[in-house]
């Protein structure tokens, strides 16, 4: 085995995911294929959990499996001893078919419904992350109603905004999400449930952005979280018990992105923290976080098989391939970017550049827009690396394509963790047309 642009390879010149032959992957389990290494996803978890251990905080690493959601997954994640944030009763009910402890389950979302509540409650979950007054006004009816306590963390906008390099500290005012901390809905929404009989509230959480690649904006949301909860204390004589920080940590898809080691975030977060709660004299609380890209995103990898291939002169070469936007719709969506390699010449020099196109009727449906490749032929595999999160969790089934299979590999070994569509289960849920012909 070699490595070829941090890439394992073998004699072959063939990409290795996890120690097998990539090509063996895609024959045996057809491509379009999203493959996830174990292994990544396990060290990265490790990660993040063994921080917070050195630094001798309570912690709950949630795992934000908006990510991507499936029992295997689940269990997964379970073994390494996350908790799980679920944002719908489908990723609830997965989880419950998955076995995940309840008290480690969370369940976020600015809409959830009756139902949702009460499969939650059912199960009796760990916290539910209450997101406005409407949703309030639920719980209390619920829980008088089943005669049952819950525990909750309200969700805040704490006015800090951060994308990759870049903070800001008045953008995330506006959000669907959460009570605005600078306005007074935060305070009206406390008052409303510190002291109800059946709400138990736990403290604050706050989400801040996505693909982050600075602690920066996690220190400007810790401290003004903080003042809050200083303000509580000194008030209400209410103390937070769990300061929620969110994910949003950063991935490598390409060469220009630049994100910090988990301990890093971890660390950063502690110290400042500490730093806050010492000053202001207060126990310090219990941190949570919610890492969801940075699990599982750049442990996993889609393999593609290569087509057609149309040359327009002085302008561009379309590569195309069985995917698409059906299976990867981020890149027409918001021009997400990705890097890749033809699994079966990766020693093989990179002459021609590339637009890899997907096989949808859209213009748009372009994996990546210019990539220097070798030259490719039909059949060859596309692997696109950093695929691992919102991919299948985005899939759809769009000119009626069937999802694709998802493998997880670990150390040599393989198994099929969702089974690929087939064109009888596009079908399955259709109904034949009964209406009489002619009639109103």
């Amino acid at each position: 085995m070699v490595m070829v642009s941090e890439h394992a390879v073998n004699e072959k010149g063939h990409l290795l995911i996890g120690g097998i032959d990539s090509l063996e992957l895609a024959k045996t389990y057809e491509t379009p294929l999203f493959v996830y290494d174990l292994s990544l996803i396990r060290a990265r978890a490790r990660a993040f959990l063994n921080t917070f251990k050195q630094e001798n905080v309570v912690a709950q690493v949630a795992y934000a499996s908006k990510a991507f959601s499936s029992v295997a997954m689940y269990q997964v994640i379970e073994q390494e001893g996350l908790s799980l944030d679920v944002v719908s009763a489908g990723e609830l009910y997965t989880a419950i078919k998955a076995g995940y402890p309840a008290e480690r389950i969370h369940f976020h979302g600015n809409n959830k419904s009756v139902e949702e509540l009460i499969l939650a409650m059912e199960h009796k979950i760990g916290c539910i992350v209450v997101d406005n007054f409407y949703e309030i006004e639920l719980l209390k009816q619920l829980t008088v109603k089943l005669n049952q306590k819950v525990k909750v963390l309200l969700r805040v906008t704490p006015g800090v905004e951060a994308h990759t390099h870049d903070y800001i500290t008045t953008g995330q005012q506006d959000s669907k999400f959460g009570f605005d901390l600078m306005n007074g809905q935060a305070d009206k929404a406390f008052q409303q449930v510190y002291k109800d009989e059946f709400i138990e509230l736990l403290g604050l959480h706050c989400h801040i952005g996505s693909q982050i690649f600075e602690t920066i904006g996690f220190k400007v949301a810790a401290e003004k979280l903080i003042t809050k909860m200083i303000e509580w204390e000194n008030t209400f004589d209410y103390a937070c018990t769990v300061l929620n920080l969110g994910g949003g940590f950063g991935i490598k898809y390409t060469e220009q992105d630049t994100p910090l080691e988990p301990s890093i975030y971890v660390k950063e977060m502690v110290i400042a923290v500490k730093d806050l709660v010492s000053k202001a004299n207060l126990d310090m609380p219990e941190i949570w976080i919610e890492p969801g890209r940075s699990l599982v995103g750049d442990a996993g990898t889609s393999l593609y098989t290569i087509g057609s291939e149309k040359e327009v002169p002085e302008i561009r070469n379309y590569l195309a391939v069985d995917g698409g936007m059906s299976d990867n719709i981020r890149p027409a969506l918001y021009g997400a970017e990705y890097s890749a390699a033809i699994a079966n010449k990766m020693g093989e020099l990179k002459e021609v550049e590339y637009t890899i196109a997907g096989k949808c009727c859209e213009s748009g449906d372009k994996l990546i827009e210019h990539i220097t490749l070798p030259k490719a032929s039909p059949g060859d595999i596309l692997a696109v690396f950093c695929t691992g999160a919102y991919g299948y969790a985005m899939a759809s089934n769009y000119n009626r394509i069937a999802k694709p299979a998802v493998v997880f590999v670990e150390n040599g070994r393989h198994q099929l963790a969702v089974k690929r569509e087939t064109l009888e289960d596009l079908v399955r849920l259709d109904l034949p047309f009964t209406l009489e012909k002619g009639r109103g």
